[in-house]
């Protein structure tokens, strides 16, 4: 089994690889080649935002209502009662 410090140390590495390809794709390649890295981090960006958008609309479109609060204070009355 992995440890946690080599998975963290890969996710290190991996992450500062893809920031300095980042930086260069911006900053020392032809025009075009920099527009299609806006493109595409702009369209990642919205794409990832509108996905988590979608994913609480589900959550809440699925998940179902709490009960009325006097419904739950009934129910704690009758067993304090039943208790007695």
């Amino acid at each position: 089994m992995v440890s946690d410090r080599v998975v963290g140390g890969l996710i290190l590495i991996v992450s500062l690889a893809v920031m300095a390809g980042y930086v260069y794709w911006m900053f020392f390649t032809p025009f075009e080649w920099q527009m299609w890295a806006i493109r595409l981090t702009l369209a990642a960006g919205v794409l990832a935002f509108m996905f988590i958008v979608a994913w609480i609309g589900w959550t809440m479109l699925t998940t179902p209502p709490p009960p009325p609060i006097e419904e739950i204070i009934s129910t704690e009355e009758e067993k304090k009662e039943e208790k007695s």
